[in-house]
């Protein structure tokens, strides 16, 4: 809309503003903080599964499960004295600035939380599990540390792809001046591909790290001391959740403010300077506020992006952790040896990997795909409402804005039934076709769990890829729009295209695969101990087929049933009016 009418990204009289407003507030801050939530459970689960079943001795589980819960609120207890430490700083440093960088207080915030919550974790670790010897209080406190130093390091590696005033995003700049939209959309690709690989980097030194102390941990204590490792770091980094939702939902905060301020119309109101002058002892320059409301925007773009990564990142960490947990059921129900099946010579363990691959890239389309079709229904209504009458009130008509959201919501449902469940019916499938009772006997239990090493693998880099993408381009629009000064020309519109462009990108589809990784390692868990159950594995593989059957149908239904409700033949009719 803000490039076919030639007008202002938040202009009243766009029935749009209202819903994206919304959106804001769904796929940036709710969103986020439901994924912190059930991330925060599904990794106390794992972790208190793997205690039960990998710790022998019941006085040590006991031991290790109330450190596990002393930790998580003591973590909450070090974020809430950080926002107090910051809040103080900030005043002081910031209180009667004129113009600031509004990313450091947020980067503080961060730095703070992640130091009281290192200081807390290895006093509390000392008092709590000193008396078993061994340095196993601090070897521990050192791992899930670790996590901790993870949350604040992630932010800074990806504020290198997100930030305007990252050479990333001012490379996406520049190849929009020349190539357009197109050369746009080409440089968040390679802005999210660059992202892909440093951030998996710092995944694979946190978790080898956490590795290298496990292995001081005795065997005697506990078995697979590495696996519980990395449910520690993923732990670590979750002690750091109240701060990374709090940075991740200043975005919308911020966004939609920009967006109150732009439908308020309040410039235009009669004898406005002087009642704010009368009531607040200050003469407003309604310039130096909208400057202040986009750049702090820009600010909020970039820690939307930051949070993301840390949140998939503890559920993909977390998952291997509860992946353990399954492997841990395998081992003591069919008495099996794990190693002799779960390796690269069985060819389940290829076929699962292969399968996972397919679903992460799959649902990657149905979820941008009922973002297409949303949002092409409520394009043409809106081309339909608006209006632009000079001589009309520059307000916007409640009714209208309604519709829109409406519009988006059905959509948004629509299409997240096909996908959940085409996804809960795979889980079930795969699990029961990894029955010992299919063909291959025993091998074929690698299928299942080589399929959730895949979802959480295949999913990280996507969701990593998609999230930075988005942040490049959402921030090299506001580069244009704040720092270049340039809305309303050529480059500014190609700007706007890339901005379209991510908002499924690191909004819809990357935020998206952090549950769906969840769902399915804990859903997992409770799929594969029934299909190896003695009473039913033999029924299984049958079932098994019924179930992927199924999930094919929603598969199918998630692109031929979300189509866009046109025919060529009414374009081109349409083109030659």
């Amino acid at each position: 809309m803000k490039v076919v009418f030639k007008i202002g990204e938040d202009d009243p009289r766009n029935p749009g503003v209202i819903a994206d407003c919304t959106g804001d507030n769904a796929g940036d801050s709710i969103g986020p903080t439901a994924d912190g939530f059930e991330t925060y459970g599904v990794t106390g689960v794992a972790l208190v599964s793997f205690i039960l079943l990998a710790v022998k001795d019941p006085s040590l589980q006991r031991d290790l499960l109330v450190w596990i819960f002393s930790m998580r609120i003591l973590m909450v207890i070090t974020s809430v004295v950080a926002f107090w430490i910051n809040n103080g700083i900030s005043k002081i440093k910031y209180g009667k600035s004129e113009d600031l960088d509004f990313e450091k207080p947020l980067t503080n915030l961060i730095w703070i939380a992640s130091v009281l919550s290192i200081a807390v974790t290895y006093i509390v670790s000392y008092f709590q599990l000193g008396h078993l010897g061994n340095n196993l209080w601090c070897i521990l406190a050192t791992i899930i540390s670790l996590g901790t130093i993870g949350a604040a390091v992630i932010p800074e590696i990806t504020k290198v792809f997100t930030s305007p005033k990252s050479g990333h995003v001012q490379e996406v700049v520049k190849a929009s001046h020349h190539g357009g939209a197109s050369l746009n959309i080409l440089s968040g690709f390679v802005t999210g591909n660059f992202s892909g690989f440093w951030t998996g980097i710092i995944f694979v030194l946190l978790m080898f790290l956490a590795y290298a102390f496990s292995i001081n941990i005795s065997g005697d204590l506990m078995s697979y001391s590495a696996i519980f490792a990395f449910g520690l770091v993923a732990f670590g980094m979750l002690g750091m959740g109240p701060v990374t939702i709090a940075v991740d939902s200043y975005g919308p905060v911020t966004d939609n403010a920009q967006s109150v301020y732009e439908l308020s119309l309040i410039e235009d109101e009669p004898n406005k300077d002087e009642e704010i002058e009368k009531e607040f002892g200050f003469k407003p320059d309604w310039e130096k506020s909208k400057y202040y409301l986009e750049q702090n925007d820009g600010a909020g773009n970039t820690f939307k992006a930051t949070a993301k990564p840390v949140l998939i990142g503890t559920a993909v960490v977390g998952a291997t952790t509860m992946i353990f947990s399954i492997i841990l059921v395998i081992k003591n129900v069919l008495g099996v040896n794990p190693a002799e099946i779960l390796n690269l010579l069985n060819p389940y363990t290829i076929l699962g990997f292969i399968l996972g691959g397919c679903v992460i890239y799959w649902f990657t389309g149905a979820s941008t795909q009922a973002v297409t079709v949303g949002a092409n229904r409520a394009v043409a209504f809106i081309k339909d409402h608006i209006k632009l009458d000079p001589n009309a009130p520059k307000k916007a008509d409640p009714k209208s804005s309604v519709e829109v959201v409406k519009i988006c919501t059905q959509y948004a449902q629509k299409g997240m039934w096909n996908i959940f469940l085409a996804i809960f019916f795979f889980a079930l499938g795969f699990a029961c076709l990894a029955s010992p009772a299919g063909i291959g006997g025993r091998d074929a239990v690698s299928l299942f769990v080589s399929y959730l090493i895949s979802i959480a693998m295949f999913g990280l880099f996507q969701a990593v890829f998609m999230a930075n993408a988005g942040g490049s381009w959402d921030n090299s629009k506001k580069v244009v729009e704040v720092d270049l000064a340039l809305k309303g020309t050529d480059l500014h519109d190609a700007s706007v295209v890339g901005d379209t462009v991510g908002d499924p990108f690191k909004d819809t589809s990357s935020v998206s695969l952090n549950p769906i990784i969840k769902f399915t390692t804990l859903f997992g868990l409770l799929a594969m101990e029934m299909a190896i159950s003695e009473s039913f594995r033999n029924m299984a593989p049958y079932f098994g087929i019924v179930f992927v059957i199924i999930a094919v149908v929603f598969v199918w239904r998630s692109f031929y049933k979300m189509r866009i409700n046109d025919t060529m033949d009414n374009i081109v009719a349409q083109y030659k009016k």
